[in-house]
């Protein structure tokens, strides 16, 4: 990445900033040309009601291009106001994302406030499932971020951590979400049964279905199914959307049938994804497993 390039990247977002949200997903799908000249990785752009969608040839070039869009929006964003605040996900598929993003030079990481969408309730933060270690693991011991939010999974208020993470959340606007899809089609564990669309709460305790349980065993964060805690807090829907920018990260053939009912579905709570096809300002990566599922129609010939 060339300093004039990432300088061209900041005041391009610059000149959008204050347009409407909807133009600002055009700024991030630039992003990739503006670094560089050659073109992205994309094997296929498309886009799905209002959500644009990119499927990418394997897994490594997808997170090789979600880690470089990432940090030039970020950039772009401390350019402009001085700091940003993003959401980050876990589990397998976005660990090649995350090592990518981190690796990469020149984000100021001490202007970043990181939150983190989800952690069960009733296990410690060094729990070899506990989201607070994998992120702990992956991202904060290695950039050192400004400040990063932690869900108290351990809590004995579970209701008191909801409110007390909410008004964390609340205290400025989000700047970006970066999110995958369940093998459910849940996003975060707002999971089929129990998702709401139009929410009122920004986190919640909500209890898991047996898929995603079955989801985080098979990943190896428990030893099995039994052992995998029914409940957990997570931020609902509404309030990962909330966020000016969202990344939707989903690699893997095991993905292929979710991602199938997020776009050729309807849009329902039954497949939670699917709100993501109501949100201009999101970006859907796909790799060739995971789109291998949808028609041609949907992606064209």
């Amino acid at each position: 990445m060339h300093d004039s390039a990432a300088g061209d990247c900041a005041r391009q977002w610059l000149k959008h900033c204050e347009k409407p949200r909807l133009s600002r997903v055009k700024v991030i799908v630039r992003v990739r040309a503006m670094m560089t000249t050659g073109q992205t990785r994309s094997l296929k752009q498309f886009k799905v009601d209002e959500l644009p969608v990119r499927i990418f040839r394997n897994g490594e070039d997808l997170a090789a291009e979600a880690a470089e869009v990432t940090h030039a929006y970020l950039t772009s964003v401390i350019a402009k106001q001085g700091q940003a605040r993003v959401i980050l996900a876990t589990g397998r598929s976005q660990v090649d994302f995350l090592k990518r993003l981190v690796a990469m030079p020149g984000l100021d990481w001490k202007k970043v406030t990181c939150f983190h969408m989800d952690e069960y309730l009733g296990i410690s933060a060094d729990h070899p499932g506990s989201f607070r270690r994998y992120l702990r693991e992956r991202v904060e011991s290695l950039v050192q971020p400004k400040e990063f939010h932690w869900i108290q999974g351990d809590t004995w208020l579970p209701l008191d951590e909801c409110d007390r993470y909410e008004k964390l959340l609340q205290e400025a606007p989000i700047d970006l979400c970066c999110l995958g899809i369940g093998e459910n089609g849940h996003l975060a564990f707002n999971d089929p049964p129990v998702a709401r669309f139009n929410d009122k709460r920004l986190v919640k305790l909500l209890k898991l279905d047996d898929v995603c349980k079955n989801q985080q065993f098979k990943e190896g964060h428990f030893p099995s199914i039994e052992a995998v805690p029914p409940y957990a807090f997570s931020l609902t829907v509404p309030a990962l959307c909330i966020a000016k920018a969202m990344l939707c990260v989903a690699p893997e053939k095991r993905k292929a049938e979710p991602v199938r009912w997020t776009l050729e579905g309807p849009i329902a709570e039954s497949c939670p994804a699917s709100f993501l096809r109501k949100q201009p300002h999101c970006l859907l990566f796909l790799d060739e497993g995971s789109a291998s599922n949808l028609s041609s129609a949907t992606v064209g010939k």
